[in-house]
């Protein structure tokens, strides 16, 4: 009498399985995506309008010493490499935290969460192909930019790309906390998305130097982990001219964004997770 033998399977089959799923949906949401060609082009050309605004605005600012050296000066490196991070911070924002509106009207929510599929991986890959496409852009802002501001400064890149990494984990837990906040309050959230966009923007001094904002706005900034990760990667890249850091030394602001980078993640995932339960339990996830 034979014996079945079953399959042992294998350690390696789970990592791999959910390294699969987390492809497939990067693959979906960038298929949707490019389905929209008119919204893909018009964003395109919006970032360079913007950049555009900015840099006629930081012209104003400029040395004449600095314009004939063919070097841009500070107000200008502050410009656009604050405008690097809010780039990726703000679609952060929607991709990962909106995006779940989205699913909800589409009608697919709650049948893939119905799936064993990994819900982390549903959350990163939403923000995926959007990190990759904002990266492209930011290359071809700073060449862009260059025509009008002069040739920005670029120092320390390695420490400015931990500095950035860690700032883009950091901004995933802001993306993964607000996910959670639009499971519960549903439409509103576009409203709370648009003033946050706004608040970070001003708060975390995205455009401009710290020492501008008010200093009331000043102890508000320095108790936003964002905007020592803003401070630290201008800083860096400018190769840390007077005054700058402006928050912290930059030893202290590293710190600060490397614990930014590790916690927000573990902290807003957990708020998604507990967000997500309970939609399961009130029946609300296929509510919109």
């Amino acid at each position: 009498m034979s014996q079945k033998i079953q399959p042992q399977t294998s350690n390696l089959q789970l990592p791999i399985s959910n390294l699969q799923i987390y492809l497939a949906m990067v693959r979906k949401q960038l298929i949707v995506m490019t389905r929209y060609p008119i919204d893909f082009l018009t964003s395109f050309v919006q970032i360079f309008l913007i950049i555009l605004l900015f840099s006629f605005a930081a012209i104003m600012f400029e040395s004449p010493g600095a314009s004939a050296s063919g070097e841009s000066s500070g107000s200008g490196a502050v410009m656009m490499y604050g405008f690097v991070l809010f780039m990726f911070a703000s679609d952060t924002l929607w991709s990962i935290g909106y995006n779940i509106r989205e699913e909800q009207y589409q009608g697919t929510l709650e049948s893939l969460y119905l799936t064993p599929a990994s819900k982390f991986a549903s959350l990163v890959s939403r923000v995926t192909t959007i990190v990759i496409w904002t990266g492209l852009l930011s290359i071809a802002a700073i060449i862009f930019v260059q025509f009008f501001l002069g040739r920005l400064p670029f120092h320390n890149v390695g420490l400015a790309a931990v500095i950035l990494v860690f700032t883009l984990a950091g901004t995933f837990g802001i993306g993964f906390a607000f996910a959670a906040y639009t499971l519960l309050v549903k439409e509103s959230a576009q409203a709370t998305a648009n003033f946050l966009e706004f608040a970070i923007m001003i708060l975390c001094g995205m455009f401009f130097p710290f020492r501008a904002l008010p200093e009331i706005v000043q102890m508000i900034s320095r108790a936003i982990p964002l905007s020592y990760a803003v401070d630290a990667f201008r800083s860096t890249l400018m190769g840390y001219p007077r005054g700058f850091p402006e928050l912290a030394p930059i030893e202290t602001e590293i710190a600060i964004v490397i614990a930014f980078g590790i916690l927000s993640p573990i902290i807003g995932y957990w708020l998604y997770q507990r967000a997500e339960r309970r939609a399961r339990i009130v029946g609300s996830l296929a509510e919109f």
